[in-house]
């Protein structure tokens, strides 16, 4: 292929990269740099910035470290199906990537919620469904709640591999003394860790910056950056500079972690 060919097949994909990534960051850059560095210090200043850090950091590691367990087990057993029945149930699992943070949100609230089924069902059997229902909207039901679009991703990123990968080596293994879970451990594992990881810094990174299911569970009473974020731009913020710095930052956290995803990823494969 030409260079001429290739970069009228790249176009369309550059083209869409600077109007809906580069222009608006680009946007946002000159916005929090408007006042030098101002807006950063009113940033890092506010009372609120480092618990949301604090709590962005804790509802990252508990939502991605769940959902990459659950994701890495789920992919592992479809993994083991036939190729029909791994097909429709990896597309049942996939629903969920469909759905906007909002409307997820509001389905727990009808599952989960007070009065949600899944409660009045547990009230039933003797459960206290006020403090059932007080549990969704507490960091730990957001991080509950996230998982329900973040295991899809980790299965979506990891089946494939998971499909691939040579069993022989696994039964290898065995024949040589190995138990299941060893040989997974030891043998499977090793080979598959770079798209684990890359899955888990994937998650990591959504998790961090998301704010639509956080904010219709919580509102803004949950100290975690997004929300401080929207606080910032919602009707009663008015600090734009600010809130741009503060876009920023979420912008380069998330980045770093799928840095740090793709690095290991690399090194991975340069040292099988």
């Amino acid at each position: 292929m030409n260079r001429a060919t290739f970069a009228l097949l790249a176009a369309p994909a550059v083209l869409l990269l600077a109007l809906f990534f580069a222009l608006p960051v680009a946007a946002v850059v000159v916005d929090a740099l408007s006042e030098g560095l101002d807006a950063f210090a009113r940033v890092v200043a506010m009372p609120t910035f480092w618990p949301s850090l604090l709590g962005s950091a804790v509802l990252t590691l508990v939502a991605s470290t769940l959902s990459l367990a659950v994701g890495v087990a789920v992919a592992l057993h479809l993994s083991r199906m036939d190729e029909r029945r791994r097909t429709l149930l990896a597309f049942v699992i996939a629903l969920p990537l469909t759905f906007s943070g909002l409307i997820v949100a509001y389905g727990f609230i009808l599952t989960y919620g007070r009065a949600g089924l899944v409660t009045q069902l547990l009230a039933l059997a003797g459960a206290d469904a006020a403090v059932l229902g007080k549990a969704l909207f507490t960091p730990t039901g957001l991080a509950f709640a996230s998982s329900y679009y973040l295991i899809p991703r980790v299965v979506m990123g990891v089946l494939p591999v998971f499909v691939n990968f040579d069993r022989a080596q696994l039964e290898v293994a065995q024949s040589l003394g190995a138990t299941p879970a060893q040989a997974f451990r030891q043998v499977m594992l090793p080979q598959l860790a770079a798209p684990v990881v890359a899955s888990g810094c994937l998650i990591a990174a959504v998790v961090f910056g998301a704010y639509g299911t956080a904010l219709a569970l919580v509102g803004t009473r949950l100290e975690i950056l997004p929300l401080q974020l929207y606080s910032l731009i919602s009707e009663t913020g008015s600090d734009f500079p600010a809130a741009a710095a503060l876009a920023l930052l979420i912008t380069a956290a998330c980045s770093t972690i799928m840095t740090v995803g793709a690095w290991f990823g690399a090194r991975h494969e340069r040292h099988l």
